[in-house]
């Protein structure tokens, strides 16, 4: 098998849970299936610089839960709540149901392969150098305590007149070991020379080390802060 699946799509249902969690007649499922990717690219294009990893959908009959995972809950809560209170109320006319919004902190975003790269896409909007750019990335992660990270950058690098392919790793990224807990990230840059792809996939170690550890924090031996979550 080659490099071309994306990890967590071909982790969902084994190792990974699913990212929406409902269920529905045939009838309705389609519907549904659309009204949850409309709720999250409204809220990626509304909070695109909030560093959101992830939304999770829970529904039940009377309303539809929304997990937000932000490493800046501040900017989506606001000042006494306000912005949340919000947020609330867009996607309750989007979606024309009650909606229940939990957020909850990333306390670790240099793990986490969305927010890494966002974070590049973000460097080469500001016209930063592609090259510092991945090695700074590298670094981060590497010190952050993953096993090993690879980055691709696809486009017109540098402003080059003909695009092309750069990638850059440390470590090992075993994709296709289902034991390995590997963390898939996609963002674009949109520059002035055109759109910039970024790839990153960041190795967390097996999924027995990451039960372990929440065994140890459970005992105060692990000196990781605990997730903070905001209900509204």
């Amino acid at each position: 098998m080659g490099q071309k699946v994306r990890p967590t799509g071909f982790r969902i249902g084994i190792t990974e849970p699913w990212r929406s969690r409902w269920y529905a007649p045939k009838k309705y499922f389609g519907e549904l299936l659309v009204e949850d990717q409309r709720v999250r690219n409204f809220i990626q294009k509304k909070y695109q610089f909030a560093g959101i990893s992830r939304v999770e959908i829970e529904r039940t009959r009377d309303q539809v839960v929304v997990h937000l995972h932000t490493s800046r809950p501040g900017i989506i809560i606001g000042r006494k709540g306000q912005e949340v209170d919000r947020l609330k109320a867009e996607l309750e006319n989007l979606t024309g149901r009650h909606i229940d919004l939990k957020i909850v902190e990333v306390n670790q975003p240099s793990k986490n392969a969305v927010l890494v790269a966002q974070d590049i896409a973000q460097q080469l909007i500001k016209r930063g150098s592609f090259r510092r750019t991945i090695k700074r990335a590298l670094e981060q992660v590497t010190e952050a305590g993953a096993h090993g990270i690879k980055i691709q950058l696809s486009g017109r690098l540098g402003g080059s007149e003909m695009s092309r392919r750069e990638k850059a790793s440390r470590g090992s990224v075993p994709c296709s070991t289902l034991r390995r807990r590997v963390d898939y990230g996609f963002a674009e840059a949109r520059t002035t020379m055109g759109i910039i792809g970024v790839k990153v996939w960041i190795d967390l170690g097996d999924y027995s080390e990451e039960s372990s550890d929440g065994a140890d924090a459970q005992k105060g031996q692990a000196s990781k802060k605990p997730k903070r979550s905001y209900k509204r």
